[in-house]
């Protein structure tokens, strides 16, 4: 039985460069390309990294202002 949620995906390394970008002079990725990245939706990642705060540093993730 084939399960789509333990289906290994390779990303190609120029896929996952054209969702970098540099904002605010950092090289980030977006919460929705990661998400996609892990096959989730994007407020189930969200949510997975407010309960684990305590994991990722304070510079791992900011909030984008509208202009950005």
């Amino acid at each position: 039985m084939n399960d789509s949620k333990n289906s290994l995906i390779i990303y190609d390394p120029e896929t996952i460069r054209r969702k970098i970008y540099t904002i605010r002079e950092f090289q980030v990725i977006l919460d929705s390309d990661l998400a996609e990245f892990y096959g989730v939706e994007t407020k189930v990642l969200n949510r997975a990294v407010k309960r684990n705060l305590e994991s990722f540093p304070k510079e791992f993730m900011y909030q984008l202002e509208v202009n950005e």
